[in-house]
């Protein structure tokens, strides 16, 4: 399978942590308490976004 790349939006989350969004993919959302777990967690979301389609 080709590696893609998917561009990724993070946005502080009020609470602590940040909210990330992938604009490619509707309705592919996750969250992380640090900026580098939400990093991971947009990889695993993309990850199971795309393995949904097939």
């Amino acid at each position: 399978m080709p590696e893609l790349s998917y561009t990724i939006i993070l946005e502080p989350a009020e609470e602590g942590g940040y909210n990330v969004s992938v604009p490619a993919l509707p309705g592919c959302f996750t969250q992380g308490d640090t900026y580098d777990d939400a990093v991971e967690m947009a990889k695993d979301a993309i990850r199971m976004w795309v393995e949904a389609l097939v």
